[in-house]
């Protein structure tokens, strides 16, 4: 089994679960449908997913296949910043995507827990008190540490992998970004957004230096430092 292999198994059960997701047959705990998407992470598994979410907004293609539905990004541990994020959601239709490779990073793992709480206690209000139950029907993630998100409440099915090679900057193109995004905006939209990044991979290596854009924009960048 080759890398590309494992690359596209795990991009398949990205757009099998997104597609669930969108279309009703995953739903919350209690049978409401998930509309909301709660990113939790920080640094390189926070920026790229955000910065490219604020670009589809612009996509026409992009802004139909989101409505109806919010993605929210949260990496401050500041309470007021959960408060903000959360007052207008509701449990119910909320879905929390925790994005930590190993599942330790301390920022992330409190507003994962935070974020656990808001999800078991809003659902306890409406008469739903196995918090196992719930955890793992609003509570997924993209990380390597399967074991200790399995111990978080999170079920195996629903936890996305990427591997070590993917530095944090360049992790918008994994699991990282597709996962949230895809809920947003649709696999099919994230698939047009990887075939343009394999694009400009094939231009990085394949064009004349005069005509590349990778590194002219690299050589500006020297140069106006």
């Amino acid at each position: 089994k080759t890398t590309v292999d494992d690359v596209h198994s795990v991009r398949d059960k990205i757009e099998a679960f997104s597609n669930k997701v969108r279309n009703g047959e995953f739903v919350g705990a209690t049978g409401k449908k998930l509309k909301n998407f709660i990113c939790v992470g920080i640094g390189g598994s926070q920026l790229g997913p955000e910065f490219v979410n604020e670009a589809l907004k612009a996509d026409k293609a992009a802004a139909s296949a989101s409505e109806g539905r919010n993605l929210r990004f949260l990496a401050n541990v500041d309470p007021v910043d959960f408060e903000l994020c959360t007052r207008d959601l509701d449990p119910e239709e909320t879905l929390v995507v925790v994005i930590s490779k190993t599942f330790t990073t301390a920022e992330t793992m409190l507003n994962a827990r935070t974020a656990k709480k808001w999800i078991v206690d809003g659902l306890a209000v409406k008469g739903v008190s196995d918090a196992s139950m719930v955890t793992s029907k609003h509570v997924i993630a993209v990380s390597t540490a399967i074991d200790s998100c399995v111990a978080f409440g999170i079920d195996e099915a629903n936890i996305f992998g990427f591997w070590n090679w993917v530095g944090g900057r360049f992790s918008v193109c994994s699991a990282v970004g597709v996962v949230p995004l895809s809920l947003q905006y649709s696999y099919d939209v994230m698939s047009s957004f990887l075939d343009g990044a394999h694009n400009i991979d094939e231009h990085f290596f394949t064009a004349p230096l005069r005509e590349n854009i990778p590194v002219i924009l690299g050589l500006l960048g020297v140069w106006n430092s």
